[in-house]
């Protein structure tokens, strides 16, 4: 994302907070032809830029899960098998590696406390994993996702 201008980055953020935004709503608020809206997002798609759209739960949508991040210690041959096992795991939305003490950090959403314990246990059942920390997530103060 180093070629973008001041334009495309306006137009990831309109559509940061609503992928839906028509064109001609995006052209609107930037003052630009409804063309040349659509041929910057047409080249922002082609070159990668926006890999997809997709949707972002209100907090309302959100008030019955629990959300977690999950902090992983493996052992340095087991990163590929650990993987493998938390793919399989439907709690488990995000695997980011890490430095640090940790190698992994996962987020977790589930709809109980009970689901949240046997995915923990899970993860820390997978044979690789030295340890792990768990941090659930209380509220959302910021969130600037694009």
């Amino acid at each position: 994302m180093t070629d973008l201008d001041q334009t495309d980055r306006q137009i990831l953020a309109l559509l940061g907070s609503n992928a839906r935004m028509p064109v001609a709503k995006l052209a609107a608020h930037l003052n630009l032809a409804r063309t040349t809206v659509q041929a910057r997002l047409d080249r922002l798609e082609r070159n990668g830029t926006i890999a997809g759209y997709t949707l972002r739960l209100s907090d309302d949508a959100q008030a019955g899960m629990i959300r977690a991040t999950v902090l992983i210690k493996i052992k340095p041959s087991a990163q590929t098998a650990v993987l493998t096992h938390l793919r399989h795991l439907p709690a488990v939305e995000k695997v980011h590696t890490t430095s640090g003490r940790f190698d992994l950090a996962c987020q977790l959403r589930t709809t109980s406390t009970l689901e949240l314990d046997e995915t923990l246990d899970r993860i820390g059942a997978i044979a690789g994993v030295e340890s792990s920390e768990s941090l659930i997530h209380l509220s959302t103060r910021i969130d600037r996702a694009v």
